[in-house]
């Protein structure tokens, strides 16, 4: 059974939305998924000043911190998070910077990526924060997948490179548009990675 490991950083809830609707993707496509949140570096000053921030963190306390066993026990990794002047949410970032054991052992050469991502504005970063996911597929060695236009809701959502959404600040949460394109996302990524798994390394 195709392995998936769904990591995000989600502060409000959209980035989680996006995640879990990748999740519901991937597991109609037959695999064996994990749902992993990555750890909350902000003060909790700063979350507590916040409600939709406070009550996000209670609502997923259940949810599981991804550590690099999730990532060697993987066959695709999708990576999510909002973007941040353009760039990752500086808690997934910290999530990848530790991956440089994995990485200098080779574990993580061969395995499909995916990314996605949410913005409060609608210029707000999304294609520039899943390109920044995805230069570190190619540091890793891994197999990009993105969405594409392989099937028409992408017509919808209009991007190939992973799900966006735009949240106006937190207050529009994802419509069956985007969460449709997760879904699509997350199956794609199964399925792609479905043919992979088994087959032998050529010399």
């Amino acid at each position: 059974m195709t392995k998936v490991a769904i990591i995000y950083y989600s502060a409000t809830g959209t980035t989680y939305k996006i995640a879990r609707a990748i999740e519901e993707g991937a597991r109609q496509a037959g695999a064996e998924v994990r749902l992993l949140k990555v750890k909350e570096l902000a003060p909790e000053e700063a979350i507590a000043s916040n409600e939709g921030w406070s009550t996000h963190r209670l609502e997923t306390q259940d949810v599981p911190e991804a550590t690099l066993a999730d990532l060697e026990w993987a066959d695709a990794i999708i990576l999510g998070a909002p973007t941040r002047y353009g760039m990752p949410a500086a808690q997934l970032k910290q999530f990848i910077d530790s991956t440089g054991p994995l990485w200098g052992q080779g574990k993580l050469v061969n395995k499909i990526g995916s990314s996605f991502t949410s913005a409060a504005t609608a210029h707000g970063g999304h294609e520039s924060t899943l390109l920044s996911l995805n230069n570190t597929f190619y540091h890793w060695g891994s197999i990009i997948v993105g969405p594409g236009y392989a099937d028409p809701i992408q017509f919808q959502s209009g991007n190939p490179y992973g799900t966006s959404h735009t949240s106006q600040n937190g207050t529009v949460p994802p419509d069956e548009v985007a969460l449709d394109a997760a879904r699509f996302q997350g199956k794609r990524v199964a399925e792609v990675t479905a043919t992979f798994v088994g087959q032998p390394q050529h010399a």
